[in-house]
């Protein structure tokens, strides 16, 4: 009994570090049809979740440069440099953490990337360990452009509203490539809270952070991915 029990274990073990190597090399290439956060939301759904959800992939060379830049302002200034965990932020969610495991999410855009496609929201220690070794293999294997292309593409910017492309759409009825630089840093502002900020039509609070938004992205300048 106990060779059965440690046998699967160390099956378990196996597939766990391994199935997520084979799917970030296969997505490197290919677009996802579905990804865990949009399969929790669907079986899953919160209030005010619609029926139909938007969705349309667009590749980051058919988006407005603009886009990039504000979700680096507003996400992850340091995304271009690190390694898909920065280490100062990792420990001041660590130390902010009760005994449920972490309050707050992903810091880097690198592994809410992670998040995002390949698992299911949690606020444990254990799924943040996880995600933390799946964003390093996406790093090592997809680089910076690939990995901000997949977290523009599935990211929610409101109920049901997946990718910049239906955000672009459904907020300001043009593509992603017609966005201004003043329209990216509205959608960047709501990704902390999809369900409660909106980009339009704008309150003061979304106001201040669109102008803070776009300072940044003036001392950000033009970032190669």
């Amino acid at each position: 009994m106990k060779r059965r029990v440690g046998r699967l274990l160390v099956t378990l073990i196996t597939v766990a570090f391994c199935l997520p190597l084979v799917l970030v090399v296969i997505l490197k290439f290919v677009n996802p049809p579905t990804w865990g956060w949009q399969v929790s939301r669907t079986l899953f759904p919160p209030k005010g979740y619609p029926e139909q959800t938007q969705h349309q992939w667009v590749s980051i060379d058919s988006t407005s440069p603009s886009l990039p830049l504000a979700i680096m302002a507003s996400e992850d200034q340091r995304f271009p440099y690190h390694w898909g965990v920065d280490v100062s932020a990792l420990l001041s969610v660590i130390s902010s953490s009760g005994d449920q495991g972490p309050k707050r999410g992903a810091s880097t855009i690198t592994q809410q990337t992670a998040k995002n496609i390949f698992l299911f929201p949690s606020h444990t220690y254990l799924r943040k360990a996880y995600e933390l070794y799946i964003a390093l293999l996406i790093e090592l294997v997809w680089g910076k452009e690939r990995i901000m292309e997949m977290y523009l593409n599935v990211v929610e910017f409101g109920p049901g509203i997946y990718g910049v492309q239906a955000a672009s759409e459904h907020y300001f009825g043009v593509s992603a490539h017609q966005l201004t630089p003043y329209q990216a840093a509205q959608l960047a502002v709501v990704l902390p809270n999809p369900y409660k900020i909106q980009p339009i039509p704008m309150t003061p609070y979304v106001q201040e952070r669109v102008h803070w938004v776009l300072k940044q992205m003036r001392n950000l300048g033009s970032l190669a991915l």
